[in-house]
């Protein structure tokens, strides 16, 4: 039988990071600044490896080779694990930005994916912003014009975040999330990033990042920004847990789920489930398996599409995704 494994993540050292996933996430990673870790990655450029289970040490690219079978039969095995799992924490403003979809990305970027992405918000300081979509239709030559001038940021829309809110981004939105917010974010996997602004940072080497304006203005939405903001949908309440719909897409489904006692998941062999510790402690176990997985704020548990019955005990609160 099949059993769930935990991950541990590839980290990234972006200028704009903090210490945060260290110090409240237990990441322990030698990278300073410590801005993403990417929990659940088979990209090449993060792969995520197994610290437990039958795989340890394997990447999850390896595994999921091996066991093609794992991601379940709504995925298109030819084309990889199709997600990507990530934490953030914005010490600094990310740069503004944007990412293709994937008919662009499959025509200009050598067949990759395109990138369509989620944010669950873990942290807030206070008046801490994201920037999505435009405040009103543009063009490029008002953004060329705006960005020589040094006033872009006027153009684009700013919404003030607080824990626990869920955000929705299409391929072909402007954004940036800002200074003060730790998110997981859930998207396709593809690390394409067009960078429209980037506050003319330099890097530790003193150099400044490379921006992408003309890519950007072929993949951006230049029209007035929609709401992105999701409302969570209750969809079960049972004896000491619930659990609500954050976002549903043709990409992804996450579900936040709030444990108080045991509450019991199926995995009906359409697709793997990706489990998130957000808060507190926890015991993951497949039904029929001796073996139990600890975790806690921050840890990452993939549960093979053909697992089964998996029961997860403790005062928690999890993101399960699925496709």
């Amino acid at each position: 039988m099949t059993e769930p494994f935990k991950l541990a993540p590839a980290g990234k050292d972006y200028l704009w990071g903090g210490e945060k996933l260290k110090t409240e996430y237990n990441k322990k990673i030698d990278l300073t600044p410590l801005a993403e870790t990417w929990e659940c990655s088979a990209h090449p450029d993060g792969p995520s490896v197994a610290v437990s289970g039958p795989f340890v040490q394997k990447t999850l690219a390896e595994i999921i080779e091996k066991h093609p079978e794992y991601l379940g039969t709504r995925v298109n095995k030819e084309k990889g694990f199709p997600l990507l799992v990530k934490l953030i924490d914005a010490r600094k403003d990310l740069s503004v930005q944007v990412h293709p979809s994937d008919e662009y990305a499959e025509k200009f970027e050598n067949g990759q994916n395109g990138k369509t992405e989620m944010w669950y918000v873990l942290n807030a300081e206070p008046d801490a912003c994201l920037i999505c979509g435009f405040e009103h239709d543009v063009s490029k030559e008002i953004l060329q014009d705006a960005i020589k001038s040094g006033e872009l940021l006027k153009h684009l829309k700013k919404i003030k975040v607080n824990k626990g809110d869920v955000f929705f981004i299409p391929s072909g939105t402007v954004h940036a999330i800002g200074a003060g917010i730790t998110v997981a974010e859930i998207q396709e996997s593809s690390n394409l990033t067009y960078r429209v602004y980037d506050y003319d940072r330099v890097d530790k080497n003193g150099n400044k990042r490379e921006l992408h304006f003309d890519k950007a203005c072929e993949v951006l939405d230049m029209k007035a920004g929609k709401d992105i903001a999701q409302a969570p949908k209750s969809l079960k309440f049972g004896r000491g847990y619930s659990m609500e719909v954050l976002c549903r897409c043709k990409y992804f489904e996450t579900e936040r789920m709030n444990i108080k006692r045991t509450v019991k998941i199926e995995t009906d062999e359409t697709s793997f489930n990706i489990l998130l510790c957000t808060e507190g402690f926890a015991r993951v176990q497949a039904q029929y398996q001796d073996k139990e997985i600890f975790m806690k704020k921050g840890d990452c548990v993939f549960v093979p599409a053909d697992t089964g019955t998996v029961y997860i005990s403790g005062d928690s609160v999890f993101l399960k995704i699925r496709v």
